[in-house]
C-alpha cells in the first residue's frame, strides 16, 4: 500500500512538474545540475532562468508568427485551389497533450530520467537528457504503441525503446552539433529532430557516389555575402512570405471576413517572415548564453570526477539549433515546397498546417550531417518531408484514436496527425513492428536496441582510453 503511494507521488510530482512547460521546467532543472557540478547557486540560477527566457521568445516567434500566420497563410491556399487533403494537422502542442494524457505519459519523465541514469552508469551513452519535457515524444510512440497492441506494458516498453536509441543518436551527433552550433559538451537527444539522422546519413552517402552530384555545394552563407543586401536573411524571409501572400489570395490590405476573423495582407505575412529569420537567431543565442556556464561547469566536473570515462554531454531541446542560418533558411524555403508536396504526393491525405513551424526542428541536425551544404540540405529536407506525410497518413487511424482516448477536442476534425511526431520515421517503425505482436515485433526491437546499445558502449570505451592517452601524453 505505502509503495503504491510513492508511486502515485512520484508520478504526480513529475506529472505536476511536466505541466509547468519546458520554460519553466528547464530553469529548474538547469539551476539544480548547475549547483551540482558546481558552478554556485547565483549563476546557475541567471542561466537558468535565460534559458527560460529565451525559451518563451522562441516559443511566442514560432507559434505566432510561424503556427499561425504561415498556418493561416496555407488554409487560404488550400481553401483557395480547392486541395482535397482530409486529414487535419493539429500540430506538435496537441501531439504533446495526447501524448502526456495517454497512460504512458504519465509515467514517462521518472522513467525516462531512471533509463537514463541506467545508460550513463553502464556507459551505453554519453547523454546526460535534462531536456524532459520532450520526453512526451517518447510517450507518444508508447502511447500508439499501446492503442495497436491493447496492451499497456508494450506501449511503456516502445517509449523506452524510442528513448534509448534517441540517446544513442544524440551521442553519435554530438560532435557534429558542437562543431556547427559552437556549443561544447552539448548534445541533442530530441525524439523528432533524431528521427531523421538515418536518413539524413543515407541520403549523403548516396550524393557522395553519384558524379557531378557529390561536387554540388551550395554554400548559404557565401550566397548571402554574394548577392549583398538582396542574400540577406530578413529579405529572403521576407519574398518567402510575400509569395505566400499572394497564393493565399491576401489582398494589399487586411480584410474582415463574414465571421470576425481579420485576414493580414500580403505584406503583413511578407513582414511576419522576415522577422522570423531575425527573431529565432536572436533566441536561439539567448538559449546558447545560458547554457554555456552550465556546460562549462559540466565538463569540468566530468573531466575531475570521471577521467576513466568517455566525453559527456548534456541533452538539450533542438531548439538550440534552430537559430542556424543554414537551417532557418531552408527552413523557409521547404515550407512552401511541403504544401506543394502534399498535393502531389499520390495517397498523401495530410495538410501540412500547424507543425509548419516544426520544419527548423526536423533540420537541425540535419545541417551538421550535410556540413551546412545547402544542396543536400535542401534534397535530404524534400526527402524528410515526403517520407513524414506519408507516414503522417499512415499513422493518421492511430492518432485520432489516441486523441480521442483523451478526450482532445479535434474541432470537429474527422481525422488528425501532425507532422511532429506524427510523420516520425522513428515512432513509425516501433509502432509498426510494434503491431507483430510480443514474441516477434517488440523482441526484434528490443535485441536490435540492446546491440546497438553494446556498440555504443564499446565506441565509448574505445573514445575514453584515446582521451586517456592523449592527457598522459601532454602530462608526460
Amino acid at each position: 500500500m505505502k509503495g503504491a503511494r510513492l508511486v502515485d507521488f512520484i508520478v504526480g510530482f513529475f506529472g505536476g512538474l511536466s505541466s509547468l512547460g519546458v520554460s519553466v521546467v528547464m530553469p529548474i532543472v538547469l539551476t539544480i545540475i548547475g549547483v551540482l557540478f558546481g558552478a554556485g547557486f547565483g549563476k546557475s540560477l541567471k542561466a537558468g532562468l535565460t534559458v527560460g527566457i529565451g525559451f518563451i521568445g522562441l516559443n511566442l516567434v514560432i507559434n505566432q508568427l510561424m503556427g499561425t500566420d504561415l498556418a493561416g497563410a496555407v488554409t487560404a491556399m488550400v481553401t483557395r485551389f480547392g486541395l482535397g487533403l482530409s486529414v487535419l494537422d493539429v500540430g506538435w502542442p496537441a501531439a504533446s497533450a495526447i501524448a502526456m494524457g495517454s497512460i504512458v505519459g504519465t509515467i514517462i519523465i521518472p522513467l525516462g530520467l531512471v533509463v537514463n541514469i541506467v545508460m550513463l552508469l553502464t556507459n551505453t551513452t554519453q547523454t546526460a537528457d535534462v531536456d524532459i519535457w520532450n520526453y512526451w515524444h517518447f510517450a507518444f510512440t508508447g502511447a500508439l504503441v499501446a492503442i495497436v497492441t491493447n496492451n499497456v506494458m508494450l506501449g511503456i516498453c516502445a517509449a523506452i525503446i524510442n528513448e534509448v536509441i534517441v540517446l544513442i543518436i544524440g551521442d553519435v551527433t554530438a560532435p557534429l552539433v558542437e562543431k556547427s552550433l559552437g556549443l561544447p559538451g552539448v548534445s541533442i537527444p530530441h525524439g523528432f529532430s533524431g528521427a531523421y539522422v538515418p536518413i539524413a546519413f543515407a541520403v549523403d552517402w548516396i550524393l557522395d557516389k553519384i558524379p557531378g552530384i557529390k561536387d554540388i555545394n551550395i554554400d548559404i552563407r557565401g550566397l548571402q555575402k554574394q548577392f549583398g543586401v538582396f542574400g540577406d536573411p530578413v529579405l529572403l524571409g521576407s519574398i518567402i512570405g510575400l509569395i505566400m501572400g499572394i497564393l493565399a489570395g491576401y489582398g494589399f490590405l487586411p480584410q474582415k471576413g463574414a465571421d470576425g476573423t481579420t485576414t493580414p495582407g500580403f505584406l503583413a505575412i511578407a513582414v511576419s517572415m522576415g522577422a522570423v529569420m531575425v527573431l529565432i537567431p536572436r533566441m536561439a543565442a539567448l538559449l546558447m548564453e545560458g547554457l554555456l556556464p552550465i556546460s562549462d561547469a559540466a565538463s569540468a566536473f566530468i573531466q575531475k570526477h570521471f577521467s576513466h570515462r568517455g566525453k559527456i554531454y548534456i541533452g538539450l531541446d533542438s531548439a538550440v539549433g534552430t537559430g542556424h542560418p543554414v537551417t532557418l533558411t531552408l527552413a523557409l524555403i521547404l515550407v512552401p515546397v511541403a504544401v506543394f508536396l502534399a498535393v502531389i504526393l499520390p495517397g498523401n491525405k495530410v495538410v501540412p498546417l500547424a507543425d509548419l513551424a516544426c520544419i527548423p526542428y526536423m533540420l537541425v541536425l540535419v545541417t551538421p550531417i550535410v556540413r551546412e551544404n545547402g544542396f543536400r540540405g535542401l534534397i535530404v529536407g524534400i526527402v524528410v518531408l515526403a517520407v513524414g506525410f506519408y507516414i503522417a497518413t499512415d499513422l493518421s487511424p492511430l492518432i485520432t484514436t489516441a486523441a480521442a482516448n483523451v478526450s482532445f477536442d479535434m474541432n470537429g476534425a474527422a481525422a488528425i496527425s501532425s507532422i511532429c511526431d506524427g510523420a516520425n520515421p522513428l515512432s513509425w517503425l516501433i509502432v509498426r513492428l510494434g503491431t507483430l505482436g510480443v514474441f516477434a515485433g517488440m523482441i526484434i526491437l528490443a535485441v536490435g536496441v540492446v546491440a546497438l546499445a553494446i556498440w555504443n558502449r564499446s565506441r565509448i570505451l574505445k573514445q575514453a582510453a584515446e582521451l586517456h592517452e592523449t592527457s598522459d601524453a601532454k602530462t608526460a
